[in-house]
């Protein structure tokens, strides 16, 4: 008798089949698995779309969508003022170009640039716009990138502005997780995947190269080549006028970059502190620190930004100046220089302020932007830091309809350019900001949108919206949708400001990272116990909402806290955090939640996976999962199984899978009308305590299907 020993990898996969009945769903566009997500998709759009005023909703949300009474937000490039615009008329929109002048008036005068809609119906592609990379000085030539149906993927392809064509025999690549950067006009650095081990295992590019005009690809010269296990490679030529130069950036972690300078002996390494940021500014470095740094005697603050002179660092002299200090009550959001100056946008307490720093031979001088709102987001940035002073300014809040302006730094205040109109009725309704206490003490603060003297009788439908993760700050914004769909009906909106964001600075973040991840929990779940103590509603009116990392967390709130809901709203999450890492860019987070394929790391994360901490004889409220065929970037499988598991469990769980739109979700304006219309009908009709259905049916696991998972060792 002979005994065959079968490969680790192959008892690995029948050891995850066996363990996960739901891992078959992993394949994102077989027909099975489509099929299976359109039959969640007719059983939701019946359940939702039955619903009284729903189709009214979602007409008067495309209205909004496709109405000319938005800000035509622009960048500059070389002389002219672009602007991708989608409307009723052009689904995937125009890229378009104009000049300051006339950009300056009511009715600009556009010049169309390429039409995606009549592009895609020429060539039978679902074509979504994601920018366009162009040639300094003269800008005549670009690439643009191109998505099909809206994921992360792009179609690369070199565009001549002159006689409005792609260039023949010219820079492009098939689809793919990639990007290319302008040397001259005959050559490029490009990125992309070379074939065998040609991309990390985050699934992005793992070298660079240096490409010629008229040569192929595999002919391209290799610049720079990173590990496996790194996340993402890619280099830079800095065309700023008498400081051209050449850098290739290394990521190793999602948080981690390495920097080298391409000298004439190669690429050079610019020593930083791990985590920090670079951005090389002329002759100077502008360092963002996400950790405390000693150096020769000094400790320097997580969180500042600090400037020194490149061609002096890279003698080794180590002379730093600090540029801003965060307290406990502020941090740096950006630091974006113009031609002369340094813009800083910062928070106190989640409030912006903004300064203007000045280089000198005397050092720096500093001075504030004034007349910004008490409550609001205001954001300012260069027009275009080579070449001039002039600067746009951004002021949004949740009552308050975006406002573009428009200054020159040193020269008076901006003027107003652009003015977005009312869209939904904000009359009787206030901000306020309140602070909620977490289990270990930490005051979490939070911005509620209600009615002015709002009665605290528990009457109130509210909608608690977080993120917690990434160091992403959550700060107000002007939002129709969410007017139109919640406030006008009398319902409370409230945004949390819990850890694992970066609205206090690095430390904020990081006091929610892998192990510690629960406090961004905790967190969340303490604004909601503060707002039922206070009042404003009661755990059977009050709803979550979150998508990406958001979904992770309120698939969590789902498993760890469902008493404290009546209706929960999960979008494009995380939710198998078993699987996550070998799930598409999962790789690049484990900065961010910890490997589960090690042992020790995988207790904690566990304890947070709510795919795995879902208990059937636990109460639950209903909730919504809507994700994306399309997303390359967060699997469609961790809502796909986690719906599955639910409704084989009896659970009332509805799902939605829009088969475009990338991690957005939609790739055009009647797409993302009808998924929002669908979200907050749900999440209302919930909390009114109407059952909007439940998924009955097993989910039909295909034998071949579930034999041949794909499994990793």
């Amino acid at each position: 008798m002979t005994t065959v020993l079968l490969p680790t990898f192959v008892l690995a996969q029948e050891k995850v089949a066996e363990e996960d009945p739901y891992l078959w769903l992993e394949e994102v566009e077989g027909e099975k698995q489509l099929d299976w997500a359109r039959q969640q998709n007719a059983a939701s759009k019946a359940a939702v779309g039955a619903t009284e005023g729903f189709d009214a909703l979602t007409a008067r949300l495309l209205s909004l969508y496709d109405s000319a009474d938005r800000i035509p937000y622009v960048g500059k490039i070389g002389d002219f003022y672009y602007n991708h615009w989608t409307d009723g008329d052009h689904k995937r929109g125009l890229w378009r170009r104009t000049t300051l002048a006339s950009f300056k008036t009511e009715t600009p005068e556009w010049d169309v640039l390429l039409d995606l809609d009549a592009l895609g119906e020429a060539e039978g592609n679902s074509w979504v716009w994601k920018g366009a990379d162009c040639l300094p000085p003269e800008y005549d030539r670009c690439i643009l990138s191109l998505s099909p149906g809206g994921s992360d993927a792009v179609e690369l392809r070199e565009f001549d502005m002159t006689s409005r064509t792609f260039v023949e025999d010219g820079f492009s690549l098939p689809a793919g997780k990639q990007w290319t950067g302008w040397i001259d006009r005959d050559t490029v650095f490009v990125s992309t995947d070379f074939g065998e081990e040609g991309m990390t295992t985050s699934g992005y590019p793992r070298t660079a190269m240096r490409w010629k005009r008229g040569t192929m690809l595999d002919d391209a010269e290799m610049v720079f080549e990173g590990e496996m296990t790194d996340v993402w490679v890619s280099a830079s030529h800095d065309h700023t006028p008498g400081f051209e130069r050449e850098f290739i950036w290394n990521a190793k972690t999602f948080w981690e970059r390495d920097v080298y300078l391409i000298t004439k002996k190669g690429p050079k390494l610019i020593e930083l502190p791990v985590g920090a940021k670079l951005n090389v500014w002329k002759d100077r470095m502008l360092i963002e620190l996400r950790n405390d740094w000693e150096i020769e005697d000094t400790t320097y603050k997580a969180g500042s930004l600090l400037t020194s002179s490149l061609p002096r660092w890279m003698k080794g002299k180590r002379d730093l100046v600090v540029l801003f200090e965060p307290s406990e009550t502020t941090s740096l959001v950006s630091a974006l220089p113009s031609a002369d100056h340094i813009i800083l946008n910062t928070l106190d307490t989640v409030r912006s302020k903004v300064e203007v720093l000045t280089p000198s031979k005397r050092g720096w001088s500093r001075a504030p932007m004034p007349g910004l709102p008490e409550i609001g987001r205001v954001t300012a940035s260069p027009v275009d830091e080579r070449d001039s002073n002039d600067y746009f300014l951004n002021l949004t809040g949740f009552l308050t309809p975006s406002t573009l302006a428009m200054g020159t730094l040193g020269e008076g205040p901006a003027t107003t350019l652009k003015q977005l109109p009312a869209l939904f009725d904000a009359e009787g309704l206030e901000v306020s900001q309140h602070f909620a206490t977490s289990d270990d003490g930490t005051k979490v603060p939070y911005f509620q949108v209600s009615k002015e003297g709002i009665k605290l009788d528990g009457s109130h439908p509210t909608l608690l919206y977080g993120y917690g993760g990434f160091e992403v700050s959550m700060r107000p914004y002007y939002s129709a949708t969410r007017g139109i769909t919640w406030l006008e009906r009398g319902g409370v909106s409230v945004v949390a400001n819990i850890r694992g964001g970066g609205e206090f600075g690095p430390s904020w973040h990081q006091a929610a990272l892998k192990e510690k991840r629960h406090r961004a929990y905790e967190d969340f779940a303490a604004v909601a116990k503060d707002l039922v103590a206070r009042g404003v509603t009661t755990h059977e009116r009050l709803g979550a909402e979150g998508g990406s990392n958001g979904g992770l967390l309120v698939g969590n709130m789902y498993t760890l806290y469902p008493e404290l809901f009546g209706g929960i709203l999960c979008s494009v999450p995380l939710l198998d955090m078993r699987r996550y890492s070998k799930l598409l860019a999962g790789a690049s987070w484990m900065g961010e939640y910890g490997d589960p394929d090690i042992p020790e790391q995988w207790e904690y994360i566990k304890t947070f996976s709510p795919y795995h901490n879902l208990d059937p004889a636990q109460d639950h409220p209903p909730m919504l999962i809507t994700t994306s065929t399309r997303d390359d970037r967060v699997h469609p499988g961790h809502a796909r199984k986690m719906s599955a598991k639910l409704g084989d469990i009896g659970k009332n769980v509805l799902y939605y899978e829009n088969i475009e739109g990338g991690h957005g979700g939609a790739a055009d304006n009647a797409q993302a009308s009808f998924l929002y219309a669908l979200r907050y009908t749900f999440l209302w009709e919930v909390l009114q305590g109407r059952r909007l259905g439940v998924t009955e049916e097993p989910a039909e696991r295909p034998a071949e299907e579930a034999n041949e998972a794909e499994a990793d060792e």
